[in-house]
């Protein structure tokens, strides 16, 4: 079983690591932005500064009731900007193609794990496979 505190540190890891990513090399992000969408520059930092905001509220226990939901909407929100990236990527190699169409239903458990993070914090249990003095 996977515990909640493995997951929180996974989310963690992942939403730091995309969000610094996001000001160290933006043209990536910026290419997947749906092209429909003004200002993408301004988008990919506003998605990368919030996923560091929810990394800190995720770390942190006081703030997990309110970064598990601000994760799992975030991930939603940047779930068309991965369809998009998906939808055009027929000149790419196939092994890439496989990987931006296999990540999309990815991102259904990272959602479920955020919520399931905030509502452990709301509940109080310490979180499985802690210490016991973590909640």
């Amino acid at each position: 079983m996977i515990t909640t505190r493995r997951i929180r540190l996974f989310l963690v890891t992942l939403l730091t690591a995309s969000g610094v990513l996001h000001f160290l090399r933006p043209a990536p992000f910026i290419s997947i932005v749906p092209r429909r969408l003004p200002y993408k520059a301004e988008l990919v930092a506003i998605s990368g500064a919030g996923e560091l905001v929810c990394a800190g509220l995720l770390a942190h226990p006081a703030g997990r009731r309110l970064g598990g939901p601000a994760a799992a909407l975030l991930l939603a929100a940047v779930f068309p900007a991965n369809v998009s990236v998906a939808l055009r990527s027929g000149e790419k190699h196939g092994w890439y193609r496989v990987a931006l169409w296999a990540r999309l239903p990815l991102q259904i458990p990272l959602v479920l794990w955020s919520l399931r993070i905030a509502k452990e914090s709301r509940a109080g249990r310490p979180i499985v496979g802690g210490s016991g003095a973590e909640k």
